[in-house]
Order: structure tokens, then C-alpha cells, then sequence
């Protein structure tokens, strides 16, 4: 991995890279190096998780061995990722089927990122995202599963539940997405089980931060 730059008055981190799956391992080592640098390490499994979205996505629709840039700026409350590349295909969040392993990505982007879209540069796209990383996380994260739950429809759903049967069919949607995630994990060569791990201690330390 080349080296990186941090500029101020915005903290800003550019990271090169090529598109193939043992770059994109390292690129969420040295993001999540460069979030500990700047102080915010509870915001770095939410971040290596869009990193690798982000960085898999160029692997998979502009092709092997091409070149691109990660872009990590904290603007404030809100820390942006941003993936360059010389391709100008826009990416389109459209509907997936239930059984396709492939497909959920944009989805996953947008349910897990405060905001997201796509540009196009003077000499391809760029594929962009920002999380929070402001005080009061806990709760946004709370508000913001809340929003994802009430829209996932997940293999079998039907119609949003109301009333006292409204808990139950969140909580169906909470393991639903859950399993997603997992079988998401897994397609791109991850350990769900170490996943489910990491995912519990960054839980229990942010309880215990409270």
C-alpha cells in the first residue's frame, strides 16, 4: 500500500490502491490505522465495513488490477469515504431477489451509512459515504436501526406489521438482517463467526463507555 497524507484544516487521508481482494485487505487495515490516529477508533468497524464495500465493488464492476483511491475525510461530526476509480458507470440501487447472492451491496451501503451517493470526476466516479462520529452515537445507532428495521423486507415479508404485532415483526426483520449480513460477510471471504465477535466487543464497549 503507497503511503498516505493528512492535511488540515480537514483531517484527510488518500489512500491508492488496485482493485484485487488482497488490497482491499489492506486497505481496511491502514483505514482503520489512520481512524486510530485521529482518536476515533469506535467508528472504525462501521468504516472497515463500507471500505470494503466500497474498495469490492470496483474488484467486481470495473475489473481486476484497476487502479482507484480511497478517500477518508472527517468533516466534523461525520467521517466521508470516498472510492475513485476510471470507470463511468454509475452504480444504481435497484431492487434485488430474495435468493441472488450478489446485489445487496448498494443495499448494505445504505442501511448502514448516514448518507451516500455517486459522482461523476474528470476522469471516471467516485462512490461516496459518511457515519457519524459525533458524541450521542449510541442513540443515533439505536434511531438508525429502528429506520432500517420498519423498511427491510426481508424472504417472505409482507406488509409492515402494526400495532402490538409492530415489536414481533421488527424483531423477525432484526434476524433476517442479521443473516444477510452474514451470508454478505461470507460471499466476500470474511469469517462470519469472527464478524458476530467483533461486532459484540464493539457493542460492549460502547455499553460500557455510556
Amino acid at each position: 500500500m503507497p503511503g498516505y497524507e493528512v492535511t488540515e484544516p480537514r483531517l484527510r487521508c488518500v489512500l491508492p490502491f488496485e482493485a484485487a481482494s488482497a488490497e482491499v485487505r489492506l486497505l481496511r487495515r491502514a483505514a482503520v490505522t489512520q481512524l486510530s490516529r485521529w482518536g476515533m477508533p469506535a467508528a472504525a468497524d462501521e468504516a472497515e465495513l463500507l471500505v470494503t464495500e466500497l474498495a469490492t465493488n470496483v474488484v467486481k464492476h470495473v475489473g481486476e488490477g484497476a487502479p482507484a483511491t480511497l478517500v477518508l475525510e472527517w468533516r466534523g461530526e461525520r467521517l466521508r469515504l470516498e472510492v475513485h476509480d476510471k470507470s463511468r458507470v454509475m452504480p444504481s440501487l435497484s431492487a434485488v431477489d430474495c435468493d441472488a447472492e450478489c446485489g445487496r451491496g448498494l443495499h448494505l451501503l445504505a442501511a448502514s451509512a448516514v448518507d451516500w451517493g455517486t459522482v461523476l470526476t474528470a476522469v471516471g466516479k467516485a462512490v461516496w459515504c459518511e457515519i457519524s462520529v459525533s458524541s450521542g452515537q449510541a442513540c443515533r445507532r439505536i434511531e438508525r436501526a429502528g429506520e432500517v428495521l420498519e423498511g427491510y423486507q426481508g424472504p417472505g415479508r409482507g406488509a409492515p406489521l402494526r400495532g402490538s404485532g409492530r415489536d414481533i415483526g421488527l424483531e423477525e426483520s432484526a434476524v433476517e438482517l442479521i443473516a444477510d449480513l452474514l451470508h454478505w460477510t461470507a460471499a466476500r471471504g470474511l469469517d462470519p463467526d469472527d464478524i458476530l465477535d467483533r461486532a459484540q466487543m464493539h457493542y460492549e464497549a460502547e455499553a460500557d463507555a455510556a
